[in-house]
């Protein structure tokens, strides 16, 4: 009998790890949809461009398109982070500029107006927009329990519920607007005004 014990082969990767995995898959993904198209690139270049085979890209995730996922997640779970942490009684307006002029840009990420012209792609892509439009359904529930947490209410509270929404449905208009209607040579200042400007409205009311 052998003596062994234990698992053999590679070690398991961390989850520092597996997240990293995703990062540099989703970065090599959107760099080759903005300057290839969705059609031409296939799951074989975004391996290759990461030094990973077509399978492995397929472990991470189930298709080409959802390998942005991590993009748009990082910006929702930014969000989800100011809200919990705007102080009762600040106007949204200040706390949103002071939280807009200080949040850096994802280290090795792709720079905005590479996102920007992503967020372009979903217009056309159906495929990208499922993926798109799913990360903010999923987003909802992670700001309702924030803003509950802000307001001392249960995150199930009818109020709660209706600011969520709210906060979710300006984000991704102020996103959307501005990946279609503005130059991308604004892609800082003028998604920031724009962000600040659709957040202030749906806060409207709400202390």
């Amino acid at each position: 009998m052998s003596a062994r014990h234990g698992r053999t082969g590679r070690p398991p990767q961390t989850e520092a790890r597996r997240t990293e995995i995703r990062r540099e898959i989703a970065r090599a993904a959107v760099d080759l949809f903005v300057t290839r198209g969705v059609a031409r690139t296939t799951g074989e270049q975004i391996g290759e461009a990461v030094g990973l085979s077509a399978r492995t890209v397929w472990r991470y995730f189930p298709s080409k398109e959802s390998c942005v996922t991590p993009l748009f997640s990082e910006g929702i779970d930014t969000v989800t982070a100011f809200l919990r942490e705007w102080p009762p009684g600040e106007p949204l307006e200040r706390a949103a500029a002071r939280w807009l002029a200080a949040a850096p840009a994802v280290a090795g990420g792709p720079d905005r107006a590479t996102v920007g012209a992503l967020v372009r792609l979903t217009r056309t892509e159906p495929a990208l927009r499922a993926v798109w439009l799913q990360t903010y359904d999923e987003a909802e529930p992670a700001f309702a329990r924030a803003l509950a947490e802000r307001a001392g209410l249960p995150p199930d509270d009818l109020r709660v519920t209706i600011r969520a929404a709210m906060f979710n449905a300006a984000l991704r208009a102020a996103v959307e607007h501005h990946a279609w209607h503005d130059e991308p040579s604004a892609a800082g200042a003028g998604l920031e005004a724009t962000l600040s400007r659709a957040l202030a409205v749906a806060a409207e009311g709400v202390e």
